[in-house]
């Protein structure tokens, strides 16, 4: 009989009343909210930035590109969003929060209101589905390896995948599975699938729906 491992000592999800990450604010220390110019100024580069993935990809965004476009200079782009990675993950804000709504408080499966092992299955087909755009700023906006782990966005995916598999399989070390299970809904590995070896999304749902099954010990009989 196994024992049930120990939780990391990271806080638990809650799941009585989610509230939206905040992915894209980057206010700086002691600043409550962003002045009313600040804001503007703010607006105008990821403005800029937009432009510059819809002309050329995300590939193109780079500070200086991001300050020339928006005729600023580069400090200030660098003392609004830190560095590239900030500033791309501000651009995914709006999905990204529009994501978590959906499966923090939409409706089901992928919100709540179905069982654990639907909403699972329902997850992982919704993190595949999510737009080419999306997926293109995702890899751009991906964190160096230190950080990569602890990015926020990444960590509200995973804590929620942890909370699903606690309640699906409560004697698994469900921390750890769901770093496995986010493995597979990777954003280089879904573009290395779809667009290098042009396998069908299809078949990528199809795989996770059968991860989830198995870990969860729900596949049907064959």
């Amino acid at each position: 009989m196994s024992a049930v491992p120990p939780p990391f000592p990271t806080p638990q999800e809650s799941v009585g009343h989610p509230e939206l990450l905040q992915l894209g604010t980057a206010l700086e220390p002691g600043e409550p909210c962003l002045r009313a110019d600040a804001a503007r100024n703010r607006a105008r580069l990821l403005e800029a930035a937009a432009r510059l993935v819809a002309e050329r990809g995300a590939d193109a965004v780079t500070m200086e590109a991001v300050a020339a476009e928006a005729r600023v200079g580069k400090g200030t782009v660098f003392r609004r969003f830190g560095d590239r990675t900030g500033l791309l993950t501000a651009l995914l804000d709006h999905s990204e929060k529009k994501f978590q709504a959906a499966f923090l408080s939409g409706p089901p499966p992928l919100g709540p209101g179905a069982p654990p092992v639907e909403r699972l299955r329902a997850f992982g087909c919704a993190m595949l589905r999510r737009s080419p755009d999306d997926l293109e700023l995702q890899l751009a906006a991906e964190p160096c390896a230190p950080r990569r782990f602890t990015n926020p966005a990444r960590s509200v995916l995973r804590h929620h995948v942890a909370m699903l598999l606690r309640q699906a399989v409560p004697d698994a070390d469900c921390e750890l599975l769901s770093h496995t299970l986010m493995g597979q809904l990777d954003p280089a590995l879904i573009h290395h699938l779809t667009q290098q070896c042009g396998l069908p999304l299809a078949r990528l749902e199809g795989a996770w729906i059968d991860l989830v099954d198995r870990v969860t010990s729900t596949a049907p009989a064959r």
